[in-house]
């Protein structure tokens, strides 16, 4: 018996990586849906993309397919789709213009303090992870109740979440700062013992 051919496909090829780049690729054409009022197409692209998030990560742990490029790269699409979502809110005038920014500036923040580019895990804190999760909301609340031809929630109850989240934004981002610099101040030389 012969032994199988090493497989020539790239360590980051994986059914798990493409599911996760459908929410990379579907993320600007979100944007554009939202903001031509294409409520049917955006609501669809959505709920995809929701699904896309809930699975890809059990499906890369169940091929067994983990990698911190794919953790990279899930956040990634997360971060970018979220951040495209909620600019085309403002565009509407359901969302602040600070959101999107602070979005994208607690991703990056996110990478660099991981350390993910020198091939680290990336790591969340506890209120990082629920921004991350509620910040598809607004997006997702909006879209839906659009394609449904709802009233309810008003745009002030959207504009006021998003809201809420520029203000965890912000305590997230200040919390992970303080704790980068608390990590690399070396103690500072305390009063010689007494004797």
């Amino acid at each position: 018996m012969t032994a199988p051919l090493p497989s020539r496909r790239p360590a980051w090829l994986t059914l798990s990586n493409g599911l996760t780049s459908m929410r990379l690729l579907a993320a600007p054409v979100f944007f554009c849906w939202v903001v031509e009022g294409a409520w049917i197409a955006a609501c669809v692209i959505f709920w995809l993309a929701v699904a896309s998030d809930l699975v890809d990560g059990r499906l890369a742990r169940a091929r067994g397919e983990t990698s911190v490029f794919g953790g990279v790269l899930d956040h990634g699409s997360d971060a970018l789709f979220v951040t495209l979502g909620q600019a085309a809110l403002v565009a509407g005038g359901q969302a602040p213009a600070l959101l999107p920014v602070l979005i994208a500036l607690a991703f990056v923040q996110y990478v660099l303090d991981s350390r993910s580019l020198a091939g680290r895990a990336l790591r969340t804190s506890f209120l990082g992870r629920w921004n991350g999760i509620l910040y598809f909301v607004p997006p997702g609340v909006v879209v839906t109740r659009e394609a449904l031809g709802l009233d309810a929630p008003p745009d002030a109850l959207v504009l006021s979440a998003a809201w809420l989240l520029v203000g965890t934004t912000a305590i997230s981002m200040a919390e992970r700062l303080l704790v980068l610099l608390t990590r690399r101040t070396p103690p500072r030389p305390g009063p010689p013992p007494a004797e």
